[in-house]
């Protein structure tokens, strides 16, 4: 007996424990069908008070009313504090409210959960990201996309977002390396924006004076797309090495594909060189050479498109010679049936300038009739469709009631 009772007191907490253990066991049989019922009554109960709260919700969503919507998931947190998905959707709501550092801490309380699951972990962390982004924490924003990549790096939307950043900052080379993961990731062809990018790099060599970086950046734009940026740098720099040759077969070149870029070309060239006053001297003189080239340029294809008469007259207006902006307007007027409004204005502005005052009446006359005649009194908001018969269904975007009326000149 003695025996037991010493063996008794070396073990007393594993007895303990093991009595308490079978009294668990006990209460738990024989409380379990009860403990169901309270649980499911109690489980219905919150999905009941839940589903009336996010109908709320959704309702004050529809109608506009952010502010109620707010305060209703706000009632269906404090019923049930382990509904992640109400968590995320009060998180949007203050976000799109504009209700940022709300946002932020919802989004940062979800994170740092022990019992939260690694998707909904990543969710909550994009969604910080977004919130930073929308908040304007730019570096913020840029190191918790970041942090994303680091756990998925095939999130495609994530890579988006920091491309776009990259790009509103001017860090063409991250944004270069983003649009590459990018192309990898997705199935959309990122070639044409790859050359803008590597253009902006070789713009910035440009006129930092750092003209073989600028070459070399510019040829790997060119092997992505021959995009117009890439032509109208591809020009400056020809100008600015004095190759006048090859910087007329450029530009021919660029007209003939891209004509509505004419205007925006030269005024692109006239951004000269950031060097020195000799060096912009010289670029500049270069450039006016190129102007008489394509002013005294008499090829018929390019003369019938809009874009380079006007970009003609815009030049003509430039360099005070107005008599030659007369003749090529009189010209087109005489021999072109089309009828472009922005050449007729063009043409009257001339004509008031030269003091042709009867031919400019003239003119006037013939724009405002012709302005009768081409506008009509409907248009499609969605794709501008134009008609002068009503239509509740587009004929042409099959869209319903997107009719838009006008008033005839």
């Amino acid at each position: 007996m003695h025996i037991y009772l010493n063996w008794l007191q070396d073990h007393i907490l594993a007895v303990v424990a093991f009595v308490f253990t079978l009294i668990l066991i006990y209460h738990y049989f024989s409380e379990k069908d009860t403990g169901v019922k309270l649980s499911k009554r109690y489980r219905n109960s919150i999905f009941e008070a839940q589903s009336k709260v996010f109908l709320n919700a959704t309702q004050y969503l529809i109608s506009g009313n952010r502010d109620l919507a707010i305060k209703e998931f706000l009632s269906a947190v404090d019923i049930n504090r382990e509904t992640i998905d109400t968590y995320f959707a009060l998180g949007g709501l203050f976000r799109s409210n504009g209700e940022i550092e709300k946002a932020i801490s919802i989004h940062r309380s979800l994170i740092a959960r022990d019992n939260i699951s690694e998707s909904h972990r990543i969710r909550a962390l994009k969604e910080l990201a977004i919130d930073f982004d929308k908040g304007g924490f730019v570096d913020k924003a840029i190191e918790t996309y970041k942090d994303v990549l680091k756990i998925n790096r095939d999130e495609y939307d994530v890579i988006q977002s920091l491309c776009r950043i990259y790009e509103d900052i001017g860090d063409w080379d991250q944004a270069y390396n983003y649009r590459m993961m990018l192309s990898k990731v997705g199935h959309e062809n990122q070639s044409e924006t790859i050359s803008h990018i590597l253009v902006q790099k070789a713009k910035k060599f440009f006129e930092n004076g750092q003209l073989s970086k600028a070459i070399e950046d510019l040829e790997d734009g060119f092997r992505f797309a021959p995009s117009v940026s890439a032509k109208i740098l591809k020009l400056r720099i020809l100008l600015h090495e004095g190759n006048i040759d090859e910087a007329k077969f450029y530009l021919v070149e660029l007209l003939k594909e891209q004509p509505m870029y004419a205007s925006f070309a030269f005024e692109s060239l006239e951004e000269g060189f950031k060097g020195s006053e000799e060096e912009k001297e010289k670029y500049f003189k270069r450039l006016n050479l190129l102007i008489e080239y394509f002013l005294e340029m008499k090829d018929e294809e390019l003369l019938s498109n809009e874009s380079i008469i006007l970009t003609k007259i815009r030049l003509f207006k430039q360099q005070h010679q107005l008599h030659k902006a007369y003749e090529l307007l009189s010209e087109w007027d005489k021999n072109s049936n089309a009828t472009s409004e922005a050449l007729k204005s063009e043409y009257i502005k001339i004509l008031i300038e030269l003091g042709k005052k009867e031919e400019a009446v003239s003119q006037t006359k013939d724009l405002l009739e012709n302005m009768h005649q081409t506008l009509t009194k409907h248009y499609c908001r969605e794709c501008g469709y134009n008609s002068d018969e009503i239509f509740w269904r587009c004929p042409q975007c099959h869209e319903w009631e997107t009719i838009q009326f006008r008033w005839k000149v």
